[in-house]
């Protein structure tokens, strides 16, 4: 954790990794993008450095985390995207203004210009969106299989069997949970 915050759980999907800024959804939610200075640190480590955000920004930003989490959950259910969602997604995206460009690696990478805002990071996440939940990638989006996590992520494994967001949280904790109940099962059979 730095400065007492949590710390990010960055993937390789960049739209993904926006939703996971809030965690554990369904159990103990875990904001990690709580104050503006944050969500600056969050879009600088994933390639979007922007000099600063205000309290709107940050609702903004919000409004399209939970707007991508719920298209790309229904997406990944194979259900009806919702209205709401694909309308904010859609807005988002074209009111961005960054260019993509090609690096030496023959990597695409986001080049956000010298004024650039939070509002044209935000746009370049909600194309990213758009890009994943249309199926122009290889890979599906799946919910993850921890009851209080079921966040979206997309699942890139050759078999498409992945069940966690993230093996060392969600991943992990199913196991540990797995193995002491089978340790308590084995104590009980031994009285």
């Amino acid at each position: 954790m730095r400065d007492g915050f949590p710390d990010f759980r960055l993937g390789s999907v960049l739209a993904t990794s926006f939703t996971g800024t809030l965690s554990e959804r369904h159990g103990d939610a875990v904001e990690r993008i709580p104050v503006p200075h944050r969500l600056v640190d969050w879009l600088t480590v994933s390639g979007l450095a922007v000099e600063s955000c205000t309290t709107a920004q940050l609702d903004l930003a919000r409004e399209l985390r939970e707007s991508i989490h719920a298209a790309a959950t229904a997406a990944a259910i194979h259900d009806v995207l919702p209205a709401s969602a694909v309308q904010a997604i859609n807005g988002f995206s074209a009111q961005g203004r960054a260019a993509a460009i090609l690096t030496p690696e023959g990597k695409r990478r986001w080049l956000l210009g010298s004024a650039s805002c939070v509002e044209d990071a935000l746009g370049v996440i909600a194309a990213d969106a758009i890009s994943v939940i249309a199926g122009e990638r290889d890979g599906k989006l799946a919910l993850c299989a921890s009851p209080t996590c079921q966040a979206a992520f997309f699942d890139t494994s050759q078999s498409r069997t992945r069940k966690w967001c993230d093996m060392n949280t969600c991943g992990n904790r199913q196991k540990k949970a797995r193995f002491n109940a089978n340790l308590r099962k084995s104590s009980r059979s031994a009285d």
